[in-house]
This record gives structure tokens, sequence and C-alpha cells, in this order.
């Protein structure tokens, strides 16, 4: 069974493992089918569901919503993570000329009361901002901020793919604490690990949410000498631990960070969820943590 916890010191309560629906709109699923999984992964724990706007091209939160409708009672269930402020080259949006980035009040609203009608729901319970905008004015966003939660459509507040500077920045003009930092964590893409980010939300006993975690399947078929050796290792080390394959080598690699990350899943197999949960059951020694660093670096640590 998968465990509850803290996000952060005055967040929700998650599970500590997030299932992922960015891809629903290619799991060809009726939303009969839709709702069958979301109440399977639900009785085995897995009470988080993440979101965006943007995903499959604006339509994934409304196929969620779809099987929602089926049975309102599941929403009690469950905690909605979505995020906004990206805007895609789409043909629903035919007059965009480029992607970009949008955090001003009227997008962030608009983008809300969208995220609500097609989900189906009353309220969403964390809210991020997808990217780092560089037109990002952190007094509006607050402003905007204020007044969702005030008016009960969002209960709280975090961020995606923020640096620690970036993080402290709208933090500094917000009355209510940001509640998660969503960032990419696998033994390919170092980048939170090395730039602070990481050390940031372990100072602030902040939970991140760690997307790609398999790093794009790149980790299973890669044919570039870092995914060989990166391959090799996790082979070696599902063996040493008993773990029935080597993403949940990786699954329990990526919650070995102190931070504590909370796993975001992105298949649509119940199988697949069942296997991430054992994983939980899994620990790597030190030693084992620091051969998957080296066999993706290709160097010994300095």
């Amino acid at each position: 069974m998968v465990n509850r916890v803290l996000a952060s010191p005055k967040g929700p309560e998650l599970s500590e493992l997030v299932q992922g629906y960015w891809r629903v709109s290619d799991w060809n699923l009726s939303p009969q089918e839709r709702l069958t999984f979301l109440k399977q992964h639900i009785d085995k724990g897995v009470t988080t569901v993440d979101h965006a706007d943007i995903y499959g091209d604006y339509s994934c939160e409304q196929l969620f919503g779809e099987a929602l409708k089926l049975d309102r009672s599941v929403r009690n269930h469950i905690e909605i993570v979505t995020k906004c402020n990206i805007k895609l080259l789409s043909e629903k949006y035919p007059n965009r000329k480029v992607k970009y980035y949008d955090s001003s009040a009227e997008h962030i609203q608009h983008s809300v009361n969208n995220s609500l009608a097609h989900l189906g729901v009353e309220h969403i319970d964390i809210l991020l901002l997808h990217r780092p905008d560089v037109l990002m004015d952190a007094d509006e966003i607050a402003s905007t901020f204020a007044e969702l939660q005030k008016s009960g459509k969002v209960l709280h507040f975090g961020v995606s793919n923020f640096t620690s500077q970036q993080f402290d920045l709208l933090q500094s003009r917000l009355s209510s604490p940001l509640v998660t930092n969503q960032v990419e964590i696998n033994p390919i893409n170092f980048s939170a690990a090395e730039d602070g980010t990481l050390d940031q939300l372990q100072q602030y006993r902040i939970h991140p949410m760690a997307w790609s975690c398999l790093a794009g399947g790149e980790v299973f078929s890669g044919s570039s000498t870092q995914a060989t050796r990166l391959r090799i290792t996790l082979e070696d080390i599902k063996e040493e631990i008993g773990a029935a394959s080597i993403d949940q080598v990786i699954y329990a690699w990526v919650r070995r960070f102190p931070s504590k990350p909370l796993a975001i899943m992105g298949s649509g197999k119940i199988e697949r969820v069942q296997s991430a949960i054992e994983s939980l059951k899994l620990n790597l020694s030190r030693e084992q943590w620091y051969r998957i660093w080296t066999a993706s670096k290709g160097i010994e640590v300095p």
C-alpha cells in the first residue's frame, strides 16, 4: 500500500506515488475504462493525479473529467494537481504565432476556469505554474493566487521546473507557502540535484514531485554509451536487491534523495502501477546509489 505524506509543512497530504495523466489521450480507453483504471490505482493508495491544461493538445483534462462524471463520488478520494502558463501552438488556437509562456492574472484565471470545467470539479487541490516565465510578475501572481484561494477554486499552489532563485522570488510575494516544485529527476538528468533545487526543497522540508523518472524510456532503449552503461549497472543492482525490473531500481534511486521526491508514473496499465508500488519496498545502499551515478556520468565522484 502507498503511504500518504505531507507535501510540505503547511501543505496537503498526497500519495507518495503520483499517477500522471499526460498520455491519457494515447491510451485509447473508453470513459468507463478510464474510470476503472482510476479506481484501481486509488484502491492501491495512489490517490494523487497529475494534469496540465496543455496535455494531449488541451484534451487530457476533459478525458479525465468524462471518467469522473460517471461516478462523482470518486472526487472525494483524489487530490488533483494541474498546471498552467504554457501556450502551445495548436489548431485550437489558430492565431498564435509562437509557443510562449503567459503568467498574467488574466491567463491564470482563464486557465483555472477551463480546468475546472474540463475536469468537472469545484476546486483544484494544487495549481502549479508549469514553466518559469521571464516576464513573470511575482506581485501580479501573488494577487491572482490570493483571489483564487479566497474563491475556493484552488486550495494550494506550487511551481514546476523552477530554479531555487525563481522559487524564492515568487515565495517572497505570497502569503501562503508554495507546497511543491515539480522537476525532472532521473539517472540521466542531474540538473535538479546539481543546481541547488533539491537542496532548497530539503531545506524547506518540501517534497519535490519527480517527472520523467524513467527518462522518457531512454534508459531502456537508448543507444548512447551513457544509456548502455546505465542499463548494465541497473541490471546488476536489480539482481542484488531482488527487484523485478530496472524501472523499480530507478524509482528506488529517485526516492533515495533526502528531499524524498514523490515519483510521477505515466503508464495507463495497472500492472505498471503495481510494479512501481512494489518498488517502495526496495532500498539502495549509498554505494549502490553512487554506482548508478557513476555509470551515468562515466566518471567517478571527484
